[in-house]
């Protein structure tokens, strides 16, 4: 049996059209087509999913629990299918103590550096972790910030405990459960005004340590303890799970700041004493990591030998990768996805492992053209250690450097999930298929710009890596900001909302939409429109026809799925018998309008919505998602299988129609196909000629071919970037000599 490549039967999860295909081991294959044309349905959710499935089930049960659950994938059969590692943009989760150093395993060499070669000796590896007891600033403990509790913000002084008000936190109000332990304690007159306690009195309401009453009032509980009031928020509240929690309610009454003990390094003055070649550890994991990498490479003391050399092929990994101008101390939640994946990318460059699946997700997501050589250089690497590597793609360079192409289609959602093509990027240029097509066709240089309608001049602009930029912006134009990745591009339009005020729109990739229950139904508020029509004409009332309300299946409880717990081993979800996962009761599924009903209609697209509802409310508010190209998601589609660029565009469609507005877009041809692209550039044209000012944070040539502006930072990421190296046309761009973008032009 062929065993060189992996054969994949029938597989037809998601809009998968019964799909069966060859994909050769050993090399880079690139799935490609227009958005929602089924690739993440056959790469991550058929191929990845079974995978990993698989691997799992090799654990015994009693592990088994404790490794992530994924889903049995909609396929006949996978033969010859290797363990996959799936690299993907995804954010592990917000943490203040994660940073870059932590999560690629360099902090923990550095550690093991320090402790041993360090002057003077202050400890071993764990000394020097700003998560452990012995190395944490006791001021901080270890985050390098602080908040601290505004008194005066906190208590009013003017008035008395049996006031409302007093005391502005939870459950401090007269009567409840916190107000109660300085009430009852008899320490106080309740009726006395804050502002008229004596000095001692002041001092033990606001800053007494816990301590035991001496003769405590009836009713103070026997085993309490009496604690002052400023010391208990810090202890149970700000120092907490509960300060988290209560974020907003906090903000008012708290600062926040650098530590004044650390400034910031995280770690004690003891082990801040400890240096090598002059340096202590919180110098070093704030140098960009190829200055980080020369300052190792200096180290002569044969103790430090074997540490330099993993330190070293850890560090190149990440800068031969484009991430040189990154910093051990920058903390995780300041990267973005494509910096993420970056980093999960080099930690597998160094693995002795072979025959294993490496599946990416866009790895060119947030990458100049300059930077993809260098991504080209590192999935080579991966495949010639002996891999399949498998990305989902739409940027020509990484179709271009592929051994094979895939390409699925022809159309979004359920008009799409066919094999296309599949072959070499040769063959595929000849292809009349939509990359075929769209790979051909080559955008001029915009031959005219816009006449700016004004002009917004910022003088010496210092935010993050910004070297002291002086710069005029048109406004009423299409405006690119360029430059390679992390070269000041998000820092500069930073401070250009800042100074423009509450006039600029910035439309992020976050989630649109804090629940997982949320859809683009919801979102765009048709789904209470829905059920009123429902309503309407079934002579029913509105709650009948939502699975979280009276219309919900008994037995699933509107879930579709009923989960059985197998104690240890996996959970089993299966179909819901009674509704056969349409989530709704029977009583309600007999409800119909023009021929649907409501679970039928929930599972439109946009596209086939708007139709059905055509001339109505409904109708007039699912347009904007069409022309942003999002025609293909489903109207009960949960909003966390949305990409980031999806997101934007959804949050986006809802400001179509403005007039007189600034906007700024944060690479918003994140997962768009070339096609999709030509129409997205239509659709922001066209609101620029509505009198709108667009600035778009952008990567694709496309796009800085068709701006009226450009605006190029750089020449390279972190501190060897934030020089303005051009502004002006794309035609004068072609000419510049600073630019590293003229030459893809």
């Amino acid at each position: 049996m062929e065993t060189n490549e992996i054969i994949v039967h029938h597989a037809t999860e998601n809009n998968l059209k019964n799909v069966s295909i060859r994909i050769p081991k050993h090399q880079i294959t690139v799935f490609t087509g227009v958005s929602g044309s089924g690739k993440s349905s056959l790469v991550l959710d058929t191929l990845a999913a079974q995978s990993r499935r698989e691997l799992n089930d090799t654990f015994p049960s009693f592990v088994q629990q404790y490794l992530p659950k994924y889903g049995r994938p909609h396929v006949e059969r996978i033969e010859n299918l290797p363990a996959a590692i799936v690299i993907n943009q995804k954010k592990p989760a917000p943490n203040q103590r994660s940073t870059v150093g932590t999560y690629t395993d360099t902090y923990a060499l550095l550690r093991l550096l320090f402790s041993r070669v360090g002057q003077p000796f202050v400890g071993y590896s764990d000394s020097f972790s700003f998560n452990h007891p012995q190395g944490c600033c006791p001021r901080c403990n270890g985050l390098g910030e602080v908040t601290d509790l505004d008194v005066h913000k906190l208590v009013d002084f003017d008035k008395c405990l049996n006031d409302a008000g007093v005391i502005h936190y939870v459950a401090f109000e007269p009567g409840q459960w916190r107000w109660i332990r300085y009430a009852n304690s008899g320490l106080f007159d309740l009726d006395k005004k804050i502002k008229d306690y004596s000095e001692e009195e002041l001092e033990q309401f606001l800053y007494s340590p816990q301590i035991r009453l001496k003769n405590p009032p009836e009713g103070w509980p026997k085993t309490a303890k009496y604690e002052g009031l400023v010391h208990r928020m810090y202890r149970s509240v700000l120092n907490s799970e509960e300060g988290k929690l209560h974020r907003e309610l906090l903000d008012p009454i708290t600062s926040h700041g650098i530590c004044p003990e650390c400034h910031g390094a995280r770690l004690n003055q003891k082990v801040l004493s400890c240096r090598i070649a002059g340096k202590n550890i919180a110098d070093v994991i704030k140098l960009p990591l190829s200055e980080l990498r020369a300052w190792i490479d200096q180290i002569e003391d044969p103790l430090a030998k074997d540490i330099q050399d993993t330190l070293h092929t850890k560090l190149s990994a990440l800068i031969d990768i484009g991430l040189g101008y990154l910093s051990l101390d920058r903390g995780l939640s300041t990267l973005s996805g494509g910096e993420i994946q970056r980093c999960k990318i080099a930690k597998c460059l160094n693995s002795s492992l072979s025959d294993l699946l490496y599946i990416l997700d866009e790895p060119s997501a947030g990458l100049h053209n300059h930077d993809i050589e260098r991504m080209r250089r590192a999935l080579e690497k991966l495949r010639d250690g002996g891999n399949t590597v498998v990305l989902v793609e739409h940027h020509r360079k990484m179709i271009e450097m592929a051994d094979h192409i895939v390409e699925m289609g022809p159309e979004p959602g359920m008009a799409g999930g066919r094999v296309l093509f599949e072959g070499s990027y040769k063959e595929l240029l000849k292809s009349d298929t939509p990359t075929g097509e769209e790979m051909r066709l080559t955008t001029s240089l915009k031959a005219k710009a816009r006449e700016a309608k004004g002009i917004w001049r910022m003088e010496h602009i210092h935010l993050h890596n910004l070297k002291d930029i002086t710069i005029e912006f048109p406004i009423g134009n299409l405006v690119v900001i360029a430059g390679v990745a992390g070269s000041g591009k998000s820092s500069l339009m930073e401070s250009f909302y800042r100074s423009m005020g509450e006039d600029v729109v910035f439309v992020s990739q976050r989630a649109a939409g804090a629940s997982l229950r949320s859809t683009p139904a919801t979102y765009l508020g048709v789904a209470d429109e829905i059920r009123k029509i429902f309503a309407k004409r079934c002579g029913q009332k509105a709650s009948l026809f939502s699975f979280n309300g009276a219309g919900k299946c008994p037995a699933c409880k509107g879930k579709g799925v009923i989960v059985s717990d197998m104690a240890f081993m996996d959970d089993i979800e299966t179909t819901c018998d009674v509704c056969k996962g349409l989530r709704y009761s029977k009583e309600v599924l007999q409800y119909e309008v023009d021929g649907k009903n409501i679970a039928e209609v929930m599972d439109l697209t946009i596209a086939q919505a708007g139709e059905f509802f055509r001339g109505t409310k409904i109708s007039e508010a699912l347009e904007p998602l069409e022309k942003v190209g999002l025609s293909y998601l489903h109207l009960n589609q949960a909003l966390s299988t949305l990409s980031g660029g999806e997101l934007q565009r959804m949050k986006f469609a809802s400001y179509l129609g403005s007039k007189d507005r600034i906007f700024i877009l944060d690479e918003p041809t994140n997962g768009l196909h070339i096609k999709n692209i030509r129409s997205l550039l239509k659709l922001l044209n066209q609101m620029v000629d509505e009198g709108n000012s667009i600035f778009v944070i952008e990567h694709n040539i496309e796009f800085i071919k068709s701006a009226d502006y450009v605006v190029e930072l750089g020449p390279e990421g972190g501190d060897a970037g934030g020089r303005l190296l051009f502004a002006g046309t794309p035609s004068e761009m072609k000419m510049s000599e600073k630019s590293v973008t003229a030459e893809y032009l």
